[in-house]
């Protein structure tokens, strides 16, 4: 009887370190497989890499816009761009057309 009181009292002195190590195994397991882990750190810099491409091309987009915007300015506008324009919604330029610049 004294033997399974020295058990029982051995098991229950181990209770608690064991929960911690488990807690602390767990802990390591999210840290490399968890969502915010080591092994998420490849896709997201993955993630980075193509978000960085995609600000590039629409920064690009943003000043071929700002080109074509300060282009039609009132106060000076760019002839060629406003005869294109105005023939393109009157609807008297053809798809195969070619434009020759004079100068």
């Amino acid at each position: 009887m004294a033997h399974i009181a020295k058990l029982r009292s051995l098991l229950f002195s181990a209770f608690g370190p064991a929960v911690a190590l488990l807690l602390l195994l767990v802990f390591a397991l999210y840290v490399v497989l968890g969502s915010n882990g080591v092994l998420a750190w490849g896709d997201y810099s993955r993630q980075l890499r193509a978000a960085k491409a995609e600000l590039k091309s629409t920064q690009a987009t943003r000043a071929e816009l700002r080109n074509r915007v300060e282009a039609l300015d009132p106060r000076r506008v760019d002839p060629d761009l406003a005869d294109e324009l105005i023939r393109r919604q009157l609807g008297v330029i053809h798809h195969d057309e070619v434009i020759v610049p004079l100068n």
